[in-house]
């Protein structure tokens, strides 16, 4: 497998299990800050390499009037301060290539969301910028599909890329996880990761927001590992309830602590 290495610091793909994790936006300072704190300590614990997530902006929210995040320039100003106090890596979404060379200053992983996982401009300026590369699979996506998001990146010279797997579209407002994708996918010859959180998203389940289930995270997340995963990635809250994004499928402190705990032993098996 070709493996993925970020910042000089983890190296994703060579058995070590990777968690993703972060609030789904960077809605503040001290919510990074947090959180960043807490995910460093459990996985020093639990030996997990740590990449801190959040987005600066989310782009593709269900309404036009929620909450979209910081913006670009103090979203990635909490990225780097996360950084400085902490010596880990981060990784954020990018949604336009123009945002990328910018982006790329900062965060060592760039991310395509899973509805852009097709679009080549982006893909390959993600790619130009030599960070590596996390393409989501889109949930209109088959598994064997998502060669060409991978080749697309690599057309650039780029060959860190890894994938991963957040749940396929089931009806309206209903995702579904077939964990023969995650097999097919490392087939590519790339690591794979799980998202555990947005695979128990339920997309515009709300009206006008997505809701969760959050009950069925640990479930998968222990299937996922079992299957053989080389990442986890948790949208992880201090106060989920009271999250300003993809609250329902957050998981607070206590409940990460205890998922990975089990998901590192399963990994370990295999």
């Amino acid at each position: 497998m070709n493996k993925v290495v970020v910042a000089d610091k983890i190296t994703v793909g060579d058995g070590k299990l990777v968690l993703i994790g972060g609030p789904c936006m960077a809605e503040s300072l001290d919510v990074c800050m947090e959180t960043a704190g807490f995910l460093v300590g459990l996985c020093k614990k639990l030996d997990i390499q740590y990449i801190f997530k959040a987005s600066y902006d989310k782009a593709n929210r269900s309404s036009g009037t929620s909450r979209r995040g910081p913006g670009r320039k103090a979203g990635l100003a909490f990225l780097a301060a996360v950084k400085e106090r902490y010596g880990i890596p981060v990784l954020t979404d990018v949604h336009e290539s123009a945002e990328v060379p910018e982006v790329a200053e900062v965060a060592d992983v760039l991310q395509i969301p899973a509805f852009l996982c097709r679009q080549t401009d982006l893909l390959q300026a993600a790619g130009r910028s030599g960070r590596p590369v996390n393409i989501k699979k889109g949930q209109f996506m088959a598994p064997e599909d998502m060669r060409g998001a991978v080749e697309k990146v690599r057309m650039t010279g780029n060959a860190q890329v890894m994938l991963t797997e957040r749940g396929t579209s089931f009806g309206y407002h209903n995702l579904v996880v077939d964990f023969r994708s995650l097999p097919a996918m490392r087939s590519f010859d790339v690591p794979v990761i799980f998202d555990a959180t947005h695979s128990v998203q339920l997309p515009g389940g709300l009206g006008s927001a997505s809701g969760g289930q959050r009950e069925y995270i640990f479930p998968l997340a222990r299937a996922a590992a079992a299957v053989g995963i080389d990442g986890i990635f948790c949208e992880v809250h201090p106060d989920p309830a009271h999250a300003l994004s993809d609250g329902p499928n957050s998981l607070d402190f206590a409940s990460v602590e205890k998922i990975l705990g089990k998901v590192k032993a399963l990994h370990d098996l295999f």
